[in-house]
This record gives structure tokens, C-alpha cells and sequence, in this order.
């Protein structure tokens, strides 16, 4: 690769680290060429960009981003996945990944700045994804507004009621 093309890589890669709100690096030494491609489409299909780079690059193209903070990770063979949108959910895939394939293992991670630790990358994949927390938040403002429309409902419902009993026990008497 000629210094051309490693600079315009670098500058290419410093605009996507930019716009991330989440990276992760792991370590995939040892993972076969399927594995890889399992892990790239599995990514690619929740709107994650996975690619392998040389260190070297990737620490020119951090610079001045908020992914700088994984400079001392930045050791061995590494790969890193970018997130724009919901982190959650790069997160779950990756963790479901190393569980599955012993030899691919999670480095570091950030989210919004701040350095993330294998084992916070791990907590991170068990929160419930931004989805359901729309539909949980969701569910929790309408749930006031339904209950009162039961409420309002009941009171005809009972005076009918009422007034069923009454005719039942004339028509009786």
C-alpha cells in the first residue's frame, strides 16, 4: 500500500470514527475466513461497519476523536466495529459471537467517549435494545390513559347493572 492510499484510508476512516456513538475492538486471531464473513453480515445487517485494520491507521485516523481512548487496546491483530446509531445492539452480537467462537475475543470498547472494558461491553449486551425501551416507555404512558378510560367505562357498566337487578327482582316479586 503506497503512503497515497494509507492517506486517503486514514481520512476516510477519521470521518466514520467521527460519526460513531460506538466502537469496539476485538481480537479475531484465529477466526476462519467463514467465521469472519458470518460475524461482517451479522453486523452489516443491524447497520454496523466491521473491518480489520492495521493499528498504525487506525490510531492516525482516532486522532482527534472521541475512539482516541482506545490508542493503549490498539496491540496484536485488531478488528473494530463501528456503531452510528443504537449501541446495544453491536454489542449483544458481538458477546453472542464470542460466546459461540472461543478464539474471538472482545479487547475494549467506547461508547460516547468514554472507554468501555470487556466486561462493560458484556453488561452493555444485556441491556434491553433501544427498541424495547421505546415500547416499555410507550406501554408506560398509555397504561394512566387506559386505566382511566376502564374506570369511566365502569360506572355506566355498573348503573346498568344496578338497574338489570332491580327489573329482575320486580319481574320476581
Amino acid at each position: 500500500m503506497n503512503k497515497q492510499t494509507k492517506e486517503a484510508l486514514v481520512a476516510e476512516f477519521a470521518e466514520k470514527l467521527k460519526l460513531a456513538k460506538a466502537a469496539f475492538l476485538a481480537d479475531y486471531r484465529g477466526l476462519n475466513v467463514e467465521q469472519a464473513n458470518a460475524l461482517r453480515r451479522k453486523l452489516q445487517a443491524i447497520g454496523v461497519e466491521y473491518r480489520v485494520v492495521k493499528n498504525t491507521l487506525l490510531r492516525l485516523a482516532a486522532k482527534d476523536t472521541d475512539v482516541a481512548c482506545l490508542d493503549e487496546h490498539l496491540v496484536g491483530p485488531t478488528a473494530i466495529a463501528l456503531a452510528t446509531e443504537d449501541p446495544v445492539a453491536p454489542a449483544k452480537a458481538l458477546v453472542e459471537f464470542a460466546k459461540q467462537n472461543n478464539v474471538f475475543e472482545l479487547k475494549a470498547g467506547m461508547l460516547n467517549g468514554k472507554l468501555l472494558a470487556a466486561a462493560d461491553i458484556k453488561a452493555l449486551a444485556e441491556l434491553p435494545s433501544r427498541e424495547e425501551l421505546l415500547a416499555k416507555m410507550l406501554g408506560s404512558m398509555s397504561a394512566p390513559a387506559t386505566n382511566f378510560v376502564g374506570v369511566l367505562a365502569a360506572v355506566p357498566r355498573s348503573f346498568v347493572q344496578v338497574l338489570a337487578a332491580i327489573k329482575d327482582q320486580k319481574e320476581a316479586a
